[in-house]
């Protein structure tokens, strides 16, 4: 996945959560999670995508 492409994910998981925690209103520990989550799957998405980790396909959750 081509370097440009990567940060324009970023920014675009960046404005959409921005957007979300402005005008959604919520709990600030509902935006606390929120923020977390994205946070962690945007990590472990940039961790595969730079081949850290394997493939996120063969993380199973469950049985």
């Amino acid at each position: 996945m081509p370097l440009l492409q990567v940060l324009l994910v970023l920014i675009a998981v960046g404005v959409v959560l921005w957007l979300i925690n402005r005008f959604i209103p919520m709990a600030g520990s509902i935006k606390t999670i929120l923020n977390a989550v994205v946070v962690i799957v945007v990590v472990l998405w940039l961790l595969s995508v730079f081949g850290v980790i394997g493939s996120l396909s063969s993380i199973r959750v469950g049985k």
